[in-house]
Order: C-alpha cells, then structure tokens, then sequence
C-alpha cells in the first residue's frame, strides 16, 4: 500500500498527468454515450423521431442535474480523501470513503420521491411543450426511477479515481456504456417500447456500473475501501462542504442548457419545437467537448489534491500546466472538428435536411471559444481538487454569469438564433480572468501553503 500511496507523490509529474488524464478523458468520452446512443435511436424512431429526439433534449439537462447530487459527493468525498492519503491519514480517508457511501445512499432517496412526483410541471417549466411531452414524460419517469444508481456510480467513480485508480474508473463507465449499445436497439426497436427503452436501457446500465464499483470499493484492491460501520458525522458534514462548490457547477451547467430550452420556446415561435430538437444535438456535440475535457481535470485532481496536502507545492505548479497543455490540445482538436464535420455530426441524429443544416450551423457557432476552456476547466476543478472550493466557485460563476446574462438578452434585442452566441462571449470572458488567476492568484496560494507546513 504504501509503494502505492506514494506514487502520486514521487513519480514524475508529466508521465503522471498522462497515465490518469487519459483514463478519465476515455472514461467520459465512453460516458456521454449514455445520451448520445440515446438520442441517436430516438431520432429514427419512424414517423416521431424529430419530436421524440426534441422530447428527450428537454429531459437531457434535468437528467444530468440530478446527477450533480453524485458529483456533490464525489467531488466533495474525493479531494477530501486524497489529502488524508496526502497526510498518510488512512482512517481518517477510510471514513471519508465510507461516509460518501452513505450520503450517495441518502440522496439518492431525498430526490427520487419528490421529483417523481412533479416530474410533469418541471418538464413543462424547463421547455416541455404539449407536442414534446408524451416523449419527455415517458422518458423522465422511467429514468427517475434508477436515479440511486445513477447517483452511485457517478459518486463512486470519482472516488476511485481519487485513488489514482483512473483504470478502474474506465473500466466501470465502459461496462455500463456497452450495455446500454447493446440493450438500446433491443428494447426500443426490438421491444417496440420506443423512448421508454431508451430510458430502461440507461438505468439498467447504469445499474452495471454501480456494482461494478461497489465490488471494488468494497474488495482489497483499493487503497481505501467502503467500511460501512467507519463512517462519520464529521467527515459527512465536510464532505457535503466540499462537495457543495464543483455540485453547484454542475448544476448550474446543466440550469444553463434549461434556461437555452425555455428560451428557445418563448422566442422560436412555430419553429421552437425544431430548434430544441436541434438543440438536442447540440448538446450532444457539447458532451463530446465537455465531459472529455472534465475527464481529464477531474482524473488529475488526485494529483493536485495529494501533493497539496503533502506541501508539495512545486508539484502542484507543475502538474497544473502540464493539464492545461493537454486540455489545450484536445479543445482544439475539438474546435477543428465543429468548423469541418457538423454536418455528418448531425446526420447521425436525423435525416431531415433542415434540421442537418441548423444544428451545424448551432455547433460552428456554439463551439467558437471553446479552447478557453483549456485554462477554465484545469483552472477551476484545480482549486476545487485542493479543497480550496471558494475560489473554484467564484471563477466558475462568473463564466456563467456571463453566459445568463446573453441567454436572456441577446434573444430579446435581436433574434432567438443570437443565443446561441452566449456561449462563445462567456468562453472568452472565463479564459481571460482564469489565466490573471492562475498567473497572479494561484502561486500566493500555493505560498501559504507551504508556509503552514
């Protein structure tokens, strides 16, 4: 155990940054075919496919913020854990570990009984409309019902990766991503269940990977395990804390997709039904831009978290902008494939040659700022990984603050296709304060932390 602990602590940072990064990166990119099978299914059912795809865009958002209650475990558990280890701390970490089990448990509860039950007038409130709603509803209720699972192995997977066990992480997220390929066709096409399908086959695979986590969370391989008697109130107070700064991003990430949908439907008119459809594939494209880039931010927080408790501050630095560079590298391959490829990207969700043509135009224009996110993302999940969660939120909001404020101005002066510039304005905006707080901010915090030993 202990050749193992140290390894985050002594093996060199650029060969580090590399063996966990692209783990996580594979294991997101692996992840977002949840949706993204989903959507391209839904989108060629026969005769309901546009509105069936616009239906499931609607619940896309919602779904993913539920998910934040598992990130809000994960991140909080997980940075927390990592600094024990960091601080040779062992019990300390293993009733971390064993309390996030609980609180994942907990939540799962606190949000199924509730949402299941107004599940029509939030669909409707964040752009259900009566056209969509048969496909949304359907989609939602089955889907709402596997939220413990969901929840779990999102919240669990973070801590594994915390663990610097990115392998095993992967491993997990690709268990369940083939499953739902493969039960995808039979139970929406084969089963004639149609969007129920889609939603049964996310659940059951999200089920798979769940158990796939708790064996080894509960086995000998980890370095700290799920000791169920070992948890405490304490280290779930600070869990939630910690946790609370990287759940509200997400969160309000996702409330940014909602309030893109409920815009879309005030100000599109005739047309708003097609462009949440649109839309849909938008986001689709996004998750392949988004989820990869946290991958790798998310899989280097042990990094980060571990050195920082450690005192090894120089390590930290170091680590930091060896995850930039490699952000850097896959933003901008991303931006090359939205200037030359959405056409193709949108074909694989529709047939419909107007919706081909405004989703590609969507993503060109969506996706022009994206390679700030290469000093966002690091930047911000960085300090989150450190435990140092107030920074991480300030930055974070302003870059959402921005995108908000465009959301619900620039529709109103020009047009509803104005919109959807919000993104690449709150993108440049983000890159630009992010890299004074990296170059200025960073380096006074990493002063006092070496001054406390």
């Amino acid at each position: 155990m202990d050749e193992q602990e140290s390894v985050l602590g002594t093996a060199p940072v650029g060969k580090l940054v590399l063996q966990l990064a692209i783990p996580a990166m594979l294991a997101q990119f692996v992840n977002i075919l949840y949706s993204v099978i989903d959507r391209i299914y839904v989108g060629h059912i026969a005769g309901v496919g546009e509105m069936a795809l616009a239906g499931v865009g609607v619940c896309g958002p919602v779904v993913a913020m539920i998910t934040a209650f598992g990130a809000w475990v994960g991140f909080g558990g997980g940075p927390l854990m990592s600094i024990r280890m960091g601080r040779r701390d062992m019990d300390g970490a293993r009733q971390v570990v064993s309390s996030s089990f609980w609180l994942l448990l907990a939540l799962s509860a606190l949000v199924t009984v509730p949402v299941f039950a107004l599940r029509r007038p939030i669909l409707f409130a964040f752009g259900a409309s009566e056209a969509t709603y048969p496909y949304a509803g359907a989609y939602f209720s089955i889907y709402i019902v596997g939220t413990v699972f969901a929840l779990l192995s999102s919240g669990l997977n973070q801590i594994i990766m915390s663990q610097g066990f990115a392998g095993v992480a992967m491993r997990s997220v690709m268990l369940g991503a083939a499953a739902n390929i493969i039960l995808d066709p039979v139970l929406i096409f084969g089963l004639r269940m149609g969007v129920r399908g889609a939603a049964l086959a996310t659940v059951l695979s999200q089920l798979c990977s769940s158990l796939y986590t708790l064996r080894f969370l509960f086995g000998k391989r980890a370095l700290v395990g799920i000791r169920p008697r070992e948890w405490s109130p304490g280290w779930t107070r600070r869990i939630l804390q910690v946790g609370l700064s990287p759940a509200l991003i997400i969160a309000l990430d996702n409330v940014m997709l909602i309030a893109v949908n409920i815009m879309l439907q005030k100000h599109g008119g005739v047309r708003s039904d097609s462009l949440i459809a649109c839309a849909a594939i938008l986001q689709s494209f996004m998750l392949i831009v988004t989820m990869p880039l946290g991958g790798i931010t998310a899989g280097t927080q042990a990094i980060l978290g571990y050195n920082y408790g450690a005192g090894r501050t120089e390590r930290v630095l170091s680590a930091e902008k060896r995850i930039m560079l490699l952000c850097l590298a896959f933003t901008g391959l991303m931006f090359l494939l939205a200037r030359f490829v959405p056409g193709q990207f949108a074909q694989i969700f529709t047939s419909d040659p107007d919706y081909i043509e405004l989703s590609a135009w969507m993503i060109r224009t969506y996706t022009l700022g994206i390679c700030g996110l290469c000093i966002q993302y690091p930047f911000v999940d960085g300090l989150t990984g450190m435990g140092l969660v107030k920074w991480g939120l300030c930055f974070s909001m302003f870059r959402k603050i921005v995108f908000m404020v465009g959301v619900l101005l620039l529709p109103a002066f020009f047009s509803v296709e104005a919109l959807f510039y919000a993104e690449p304005l709150s993108d440049a905006a983000a890159a630009i304060v992010s890299f004074i707080g990296f170059a200025v901010l960073l380096p006074r915090l990493m002063r006092k932390r070496e001054l406390e030993g």
